[in-house]
């Protein structure tokens, strides 16, 4: 006895409106503004570049350049060795 099955994985007929996507720019908050420092004695500008659990935000995410990048992550990891930043936040 042989059964015919439908392959239902085909084209869909019914189409649906395409979403237009509107991608906002991300630029280096630092190239921008040139007053802006990176150093390891400013927790305060550096905060905007770690997670709540401490992580270091990645360059895609905070459109900084390759060479700010370079440089928030060093003075992050300097700043943790003073301990001027958390290495983990302890969720106790």
């Amino acid at each position: 006895m042989t059964t015919s099955t439908k392959d239902t994985r085909g084209p869909r007929t019914e189409t649906r409106p395409q979403k237009k996507f509107y991608h906002k720019r991300k630029f280096c908050r630092f190239c921008t503004d040139s007053e802006i420092k990176i150093e390891y004695k400013e927790p305060h500008v550096l905060k905007d570049y770690i997670t709540d659990r401490g992580k270091i935000i990645p360059r895609r995410i905070t459109g900084n350049c390759a060479k700010h990048q370079r440089e928030v992550t060093v003075a992050i990891k300097r700043a943790r060795t003073i301990a001027l930043l958390p290495f983990v936040v302890s969720e106790w």
